[in-house]
């Protein structure tokens, strides 16, 4: 489990949001309120769904996207708050007390790259990756 959690708030900008992920290289975080209570996950995935040219006309087949406008409709989108975007329904998080086999079936079952872990007072402490599943496969099976 990562223990030094960055989160972010739901009024922090897209813009603020993509310069979090690109200096830290990582690929998304919880969204809390100032409590640090779990309001929503937001994922590079969903600002790359967000930003991406939205299709026109019949059947789709038509984009409007001139020389440079692409450029100017990002960035007019970069001040969206994140609240607008971030998957805020059925949000999956594991309790520090998580049951291994329950953390790995939520993470392949739900085609998740990492979990948020909740204590008992609702509060972000930490995030579960593929990545840490793995590492601890490596460890503690592959190695005995």
């Amino acid at each position: 489990m990562i223990t030094k959690v960055f989160t972010v708030k739901p009024f922090t900008t897209v813009r603020e949001l993509l310069q979090l992920l690109s200096s830290n290289r990582i690929g998304g975080v919880p969204v809390v309120d100032d409590k640090g209570q779990l309001l929503g996950m937001i994922s590079d995935g969903d600002v790359l769904r967000y930003l991406a040219p939205k299709p026109l006309g019949i059947a789709g087949l038509v984009y409007i996207i001139e020389d440079g406008e692409i450029e100017d409709v990002i960035k007019e989108k970069l001040d969206t708050p994140v609240k607008e975007i971030m998957n805020k329904r059925n949000i999956l998080y594991v309790s520090p007390e998580e049951e291994f086999d329950k953390t790995i079936r939520l993470l392949s079952r739900q085609h998740y790259k990492k979990l948020p872990v909740v204590n008992g007072a609702g509060r972000v402490i930490g995030v579960i990756s593929r990545g840490d599943i793995i590492n601890n496969i490596s460890t503690k099976i592959i190695s005995t």
